[in-house]
């Protein structure tokens, strides 16, 4: 891993760990998301599960509602949304680990399900990501999982175009480069997308909800320094251009749902 690499999961984890007494109130959508994920679970048992990106803990007791008997493995990258869980979602028979989805620290052959809500989009290199998932599910096991696409926050991003040329809003991996990065015996099962509008009285209300889920740009290439007054001022006015025919300002998000499953050994 690079050092830019690096310093980009590094500031992914800190900024989530400081979002983890807010998160729980902002995230509405990413609730949402991670129920329809829930219910798109398929009908099989499995000793050892994991949530994947598991944040607060909030689908720890709605996992052991589907699986009385597994084991949940419940593994972010933010130590502090992990100590949030273990203190507010507690589960017996639930460990905690502090890793990478790129560097999965498991056993190989060692999940029979991997649950994963709006986490994957913050990996840099998809090829990685689904070579682990390979490696540590057993053959026939599932990755089910909601991800995001380069759609998201569009309106925001187009705002910003019109003052500067900074990277201002995260970007995500399109359909065609996600799916390019399977590897050979990680099976696509199901592929859904779904555009969701949140819309909002005042600009604010959305940076504040990105605020507090800890959502903020991730990506090189940003903007570094104080952002003008006047810049602020431009940025405002053209996202205000976006106001709907009800006086809202929308904010959209592309959802990807996955299904993929590990093909038997041959």
């Amino acid at each position: 891993m690079n050092a830019a690499a690096l310093l980009n999961k590094h500031r992914i984890a800190e900024s989530f760990s400081r979002a983890a007494l807010t998160y729980d109130a902002a995230a509405e959508l990413q609730r949402q998301i991670g129920h329809r994920l829930l219910d798109a679970l398929p009908a099989t048992e499995a000793a050892r599960v994991m949530d994947l990106g598991s944040g607060t803990g909030y689908f720890t007791p709605l996992l052991r509602q589907r699986f009385v008997s597994s084991q949940l493995v419940s593994l972010d990258l933010a130590q502090g949304m992990l100590a949030y869980a273990r203190a507010h979602r507690p589960d017996p028979a639930a460990v905690w680990v502090c890793g990478d989805a790129e560097a999965l620290p498991l056993a190989d052959n060692s999940l029979d399900l991997i649950f994963s809500s709006l986490a994957i989009q913050w990996c840099e290199r998809p090829e990685r990501l689904f070579a682990e998932i390979k490696r540590v599910l057993r053959p026939g096991g599932r990755f089910v999982v909601a991800t995001l696409g380069p759609g998201t926050l569009h309106e925001l991003r187009d705002a910003w175009a019109q003052v500067d040329g900074d990277m201002h809003v995260n970007r995500f991996v399109p359909r065609q480069q996600l799916l390019a990065a399977l590897p050979p015996g990680l099976k696509l099962q199901d592929f859904r997308t779904e555009q969701r509008v949140l819309r909002y009285a005042q600009l604010r209300q959305l940076t504040a909800e990105l605020k507090g889920i800890g959502a903020h740009n991730m990506n090189q290439g940003q903007a570094t320094g104080l952002t003008g007054k006047a810049r602020v001022q431009a940025f405002k006015a053209a996202y205000e251009r976006h106001r709907d025919p009800d006086g809202l300002l929308p904010a959209t998000y592309e959802v990807y749902y996955l299904e993929l499953e590990k093909l038997q050994d041959r």
